[in-house]
C-alpha cells in the first residue's frame, strides 16, 4: 500500500510516483539505469522532482529532472535538452507525467513530444523509456 492506505504499484513491483510521492522502480529498470553509467552525465531524464528523486536513490546514479517539482518550469529548454541529447549526456528519457494542466511551462510537454517523435519507445516492467543514444528516425 502507498501511504494514506491507497494500492499502487503494478505487476512487477514497480511504482511511477505521484505529486507527493518518489517513484519506486524494479530492479529491471534500475539495472537498465546502471548499464554503462558513467559513460552519461545523467542517466535518464524525467518529468519532474519526485519521480526523478526515486530513480536516482535506488540507481545511485544522476537523473535530471525536467521542469522541476512538479514538471511546469522552463528548465531545461527544449534547445537545451536537445543539445544534451546531440553531446550523448542522457542515456534515457523515462516516459510518463507532463507537468500539471493548471498553469506553468509548456517545456516537458515539448520536451516529451520530440523525444516521442524521434525516438523509439520500450517498456521495462510496464514504464515506457525511450534510448536517446538510438539513432533518431
Amino acid at each position: 500500500l502507498m501511504p494514506g492506505g491507497a494500492p499502487g504499484g503494478n505487476a512487477a513491483g514497480a511504482r511511477m510516483g505521484g505529486l507527493l510521492d518518489t517513484s519506486t522502480p524494479s530492479a529491471a529498470l534500475v539495472a537498465a539505469l546502471k548499464q554503462d553509467a558513467s559513460s552519461y552525465r545523467w542517466v535518464a531524464a524525467t518529468i519532474g522532482s519526485n519521480k526523478a528523486a526515486g530513480l536516482q536513490l535506488a540507481s545511485d546514479e544522476p537523473v535530471m529532472s525536467i521542469g522541476g517539482f512538479n514538471g511546469t518550469d522552463p528548465s531545461p529548454t527544449l534547445e537545451q535538452f536537445q543539445h544534451y541529447v546531440t553531446q550523448a549526456k542522457i542515456h534515457y528519457l523515462i516516459g510518463g507525467g507532463f507537468g500539471r494542466q493548471d498553469g506553468g511551462a509548456d517545456t516537458s510537454r515539448q520536451i516529451s513530444a520530440w523525444v516521442a517523435q524521434h525516438f523509439t519507445a520500450r517498456t521495462i516492467d510496464g514504464v515506457t523509456i525511450y534510448d536517446l543514444t538510438a539513432v533518431p528516425s
